[in-house]
């Protein structure tokens, strides 16, 4: 893969983006996508460098939850703050790569990254349910490295 750009459609990114927007919904929790080409370090760290610089840590409730892609290094890491991470069952995360893992074997990014969103947007309904007044604190466009 050439380019970043390469990796998702622009068809292939609108139905992602309309994705986070119905898993966002009935939620106050945020859902991100950042994609670039290589983490050049430890795509855990990378990630939780990518949340701080989205300023995903600076949701209320702390229910931002990011969705890490290296592209190159064909790996992937869901990152989730602490009011999210405090809630969820211990595996919750794990359970969600794995899905998105399966999709992303067969090379079907788009599908993996809906699933993983609409996922992570289910437990975030159940923990941070939508309250009349919430507004969607972040954007939801996918952010490129």
């Amino acid at each position: 893969m050439s380019k970043i750009e390469d990796f998702l459609s622009t068809e292939e990114e609108q139905e992602i983006i309309d994705a986070i927007r119905t898993a966002e919904r009935n939620t106050s929790g945020e859902i991100r996508i950042h994609i670039e080409k290589s983490s050049n370090t430890d795509a855990f760290e990378r990630a939780m460098e990518v949340f701080h610089y989205l300023k995903m840590d600076n949701t209320k409730l702390q229910n931002g939850v990011l969705i890490y892609v290296a592209v190159e290094d064909k790996t992937f890491v869901i990152y989730g703050d602490k009011g999210i991470n405090d809630v969820v069952p211990g595996n919750f995360w794990d359970s969600t790569k794995d899905v998105m893992q399966s999709h992303f074997k067969t090379g079907d990014f788009k599908q993996g990254l809906i699933e993983g969103v609409l996922k992570a947007g289910q437990q975030l309904e159940v923990h941070f349910p939508w309250i009349h007044g919430d507004k969607n604190e972040l954007m939801d466009t996918i952010s490129k490295g």
